[in-house]
């Protein structure tokens, strides 16, 4: 990653709230190492995740001033649709209530025809990406995978294709009989444009056991990611919190991502999902899990995430999905840089019970960016620009993006 000299200049600049006499000479200290360029340890990592007052300032103000240096004042979003082609599953995850068993009367299945009418209709309305996640259905043959990304590509060639999580590679390649690795190259040959690094939760042997009992172990998701980027392919990267977890497991599974970047340098975006309770069996039948992240927990992630994968990770993205669009734009003073995706359709959140739609239309998504201050970009998956907002007016200017997408 490169940096001109007018940003190196920048660098001198530290936030004001830095220099408050509230703040802990602790705090203090690891605020001005990460802003000198030093890399932010495990251990600081667990205390920023708990402080609170002047420190909390301090901590938001500097992951805004690491943003500012890293990516400017554009603040992104992407039009995409999620198509959630089937949500039959029967792996388990006590956190999902996404899942259904094939004979419930509210299981879903969509054929190709279906899928592609999705995507269609996503095209038709600006979209530049599907984002394709759906269950492990026990009749899916593996060849299914395939089938999909080319009956899309047949009708939208130019429609990026954002699929299939972690876990679905794994039973996709088990149900093909295909290491992980020619099954991705497979994929990708037909299609795949790149990957959601979903399935992650938390990568921690004891609290992976207390979420799900099947579910792939987190040596097998790093697998997956990881021989996905060697193949060529990009992914996201995300964390669920909120629920069994705590800092010392938060601060361990960036720490993890980041030495992924460090060998692949794969990942697009670092996503943290805040877990959504309401109606999930980890919740209700289980004393001790908490009701998903507190505000400040939320405020936290974010802004130790972006001190935590700086220089390696450079988008930082909130949900407004999970988040609520209020808290996603506060988010914006926090660290992040990108807001996600306008959405169109989202089932596994609203299924958990969350409370906060299936779309977001792009004007709302450049007004609340307005709101901050910010000046509203559309993108592509890879973060390519399709098109600037002016700060003042709705109208947007287009731009060709690399790869034809416009």
């Amino acid at each position: 990653m490169t940096t001109t000299t007018a940003q190196l200049r920048a660098f001198d600049r530290q936030p004001a709230e830095l220099a408050s006499h509230r703040v802990s000479r602790k705090t203090r200290h690891m605020l001005e190492s990460v802003l000198a360029g030093r890399e932010l340890s495990e251990a600081d990592a667990v205390h920023l995740f708990q402080v609170e007052g002047a420190d909390l300032d301090a901590l938001t103000a500097t992951a805004d001033e690491i943003r500012r240096r890293r990516v400017g004042d554009d603040a992104t979003f992407v039009i995409t649709r999620n198509i959630n082609y089937t949500n039959v599953c029967y792996m388990g995850c006590r956190f999902c209530n996404f899942a259904k068993r094939k004979d419930d009367p509210e299981a879903e299945f969509f054929d190709l025809d279906e899928i592609v009418r999705r995507a269609q209709e996503a095209w038709d309305r600006g979209a530049t990406e599907v984002c394709i996640q759906g269950g492990l259905h026990p009749n899916v043959p593996g060849h299914f995978y395939r089938d999909m990304l080319k009956a899309i590509k047949r009708a939208l060639p130019d429609m990026h294709i954002h699929a299939f999580s972690p876990f679905e590679i794994w039973f996709g390649a088990h149900k093909s009989r295909l290491s992980y690795r020619d099954f991705i190259r497979d994929l990708v040959d037909n299609g795949l444009g790149s990957m959601p690094g979903t399935a992650a939760e938390i990568l921690d042997t004891e609290v992976r056991k207390q979420l799900t009992r099947d579910k792939l172990t987190t040596d097998q998701w790093v697998e997956i990611i990881t021989t996905a980027h060697e193949e060529g392919l990009p992914t996201t990267s995300t964390i669920m919190y909120g629920h069994i977890d705590g800092p010392e497991h938060w601060a361990a599974h960036i720490a993890l991502l980041r030495d992924i970047q460090k060998r692949t340098g794969g990942f697009t975006e670092f996503v943290p999902l805040g877990f959504v309770h309401y109606k999930t069996a980890l919740f209700l039948e289980h004393e001790g899990v908490r009701p998903g992240p507190t505000r400040l927990e939320h405020i936290r992630m974010h802004a130790v995430a972006r001190l935590m994968l700086d220089g390696w990770i450079d988008n930082i993205q909130a949900s407004w999905v999970k988040l609520g669009p209020e808290l996603a734009r506060q988010m914006l003073a926090a660290g992040v840089n990108d807001l996600g995706g306008t959405l169109m359709n989202e089932s596994i959140s609203r299924a958990a019970g969350g409370q906060h739609g299936q779309e977001m239309l792009p004007e709302e998504m450049a007004d609340m960016i307005r709101e901050m201050g910010r000046r509203p970009v559309r993108r592509n998956t890879l973060y390519q620009t399709v098109e600037t907002f002016d700060e003042l007016a709705a109208t947007p200017t287009l731009r060709r993006a690399a790869g034809g997408l416009a």
